[in-house]
């Protein structure tokens, strides 16, 4: 039985990395993974009552992760659909190369943190199509921005999937990320925006006043009441778990009922078919659904093998050939540049348990900066590369060339002010 069940999943995730080639996507593959490990599990179980009970319990873990996500992918599509970030973007206003870039670079820092980086990414590669016309000097940004993005993300428990999930399941607390890995995520972003920078001369060939100009389909107080709103009720998740000891899902869902409401009023003397444009119900419509079945397939699919005792067997394995969790975690990172980060966080949650590495463990905080980092050494490696290669159309060996190895020393360099933190503080 387990023979089988992790060859379905080793083929399951084959076919997730191959998605590009195979042109199947990997939610599909994800979903077929998922079943068909607790289906041989069921099968083959000695009680026949007890894969569905074990199948229930998995589920709630699960269930919290996709709520949360999809409330918070509401929420952003409600500001997008309000030209909420031209909050942000119109107060852009150099035109020096140098400047922009740690300008376009911070900006996707401290915005990924508290969107997403896939969301800030896609916001941020539409802005530099508007206001950079050089081909050249654009992709050099959107790679700072694919790598700031993900560096930004990893050290907010709601900025990374994959810090969402070490949140959600009791591995971290908000504080203590944010206290830990801000430091070795902004070393990650600043190294390659230093030599970056110094690859740039001269000004960009037209003004951003353009920016400012564009037409909106809302008024420019109907754009900040929602994009405030909306950042709050994100921001405001974090001290709602804190206060009230409930699931992060319950602070997202609060938050979205509250926005559900407002824009509801805003837009109350409108007709029905311009009001849609802007309702829950059209954002609910936009929100990146395959995403949020790939999250289901996978996480269903790594919980038939802790079930299983295969993770716990990978764990003593991996431990017993390699020895040292550090270089373990980092091998991690690493990898997540090749296959995603989402299972190789899901199956390191099954392998190591809160009783082996308690929450706040250095492991998980040095796992939420690895994976969350780690992504950005390879243009496929992270879904803020894949959306920036697919706005940008950028090419995987002059991403490797140009940008995955300033991405790695970024990596390294985080990688190495962590562990110095560890070292320095012992905790």
């Amino acid at each position: 039985m387990i023979t089988v069940i992790s060859i379905i999943f080793i083929a399951g995730y084959a076919a997730i990395a191959l998605e590009h080639p195979l042109k199947v996507n990997k939610a599909a593959t994800a979903l077929i993974t998922g079943v068909l490990c607790w289906t041989v599990f069921a099968l083959f179980s000695d009680n026949e009552h007890a894969p569905a009970h074990q199948l229930t319990e998995y589920l709630g873990e699960v269930a919290g992760i996709l709520f949360f996500l999809m409330g918070a992918m509401t929420i952003v599509e409600l500001i997008d659909a309000h030209d909420g970030f031209e909050v942000i973007t119109s107060r852009i206003r150099t035109t020096n190369k140098r400047k922009l870039i740690w300008v376009i670079g911070l900006i996707t820092f401290f915005l990924s943190a508290v969107l997403d980086n896939l969301t800030t990414t896609i916001v941020l590669v539409s802005l530099l199509r508007i206001i950079i016309p050089d081909k050249k000097d654009r992709l050099l940004f959107a790679g700072m921005v694919i790598i700031s993005a993900n560096a930004g993300g990893a050290w907010s428990p709601i900025g990374d999937v994959t810090t969402t999930m070490l949140w959600i399941g009791g591995q971290i607390t908000a504080g203590n990320i944010i206290i830990k890995t801000l430091l070795p995520s902004l070393v990650c972003f600043l190294v390659p925006a230093m030599i970056i920078s110094r690859q740039l001369n001269g000004h960009i060939g037209q003004s951003v006043e353009p920016i400012k100009n564009k037409d909106f389909t809302t008024n420019s107080r109907e754009r900040k009441t929602v994009f405030w709103l909306g950042l709050g009720s994100l921001l405001f998740v974090p001290v709602f778990k804190t206060i009230t000891h409930l699931p992060p899902y319950m602070g997202v869902l609060l938050g979205l009922g509250v926005m559900w409401v407002i824009t509801e009023m805003i837009h109350s003397g409108k007709d029905e078919a311009e009001k849609g444009l802007y309702s829950v119900n059209h954002a609910l419509r936009k929100i990146d659904t395959p995403s949020i079945l790939f999250f289901l397939g996978i996480l269903l699919s790594i919980a038939a093998l802790q079930v299983t005792g295969v993770l716990a067997d990978l764990a003593v394995s991996m431990n017993n050939s390699i020895g040292n969790i550090k270089i373990i975690t980092v091998l991690i990172g690493l990898l997540s540049a090749i296959v995603d980060n989402v299972p190789l966080v899901a199956a390191a949650q099954g392998m190591y348990s809160l009783e082996q590495f308690p929450t706040d463990h250095y492991f998980w905080e040095f796992l939420a900066y690895c994976a969350g980092t780690g992504g950005s050494i390879l243009v496929i490696g992270s879904a803020a590369g894949v959306a920036a290669m697919g706005l940008e159309k950028i090419e995987f060996f002059w991403y490797m060339k140009k940008i995955g190895w300033l991405a790695l020393l970024g990596y390294l360099a985080g990688a190495g002010v962590y562990l110095l933190q560890l070292y320095l503080f012992h905790s």
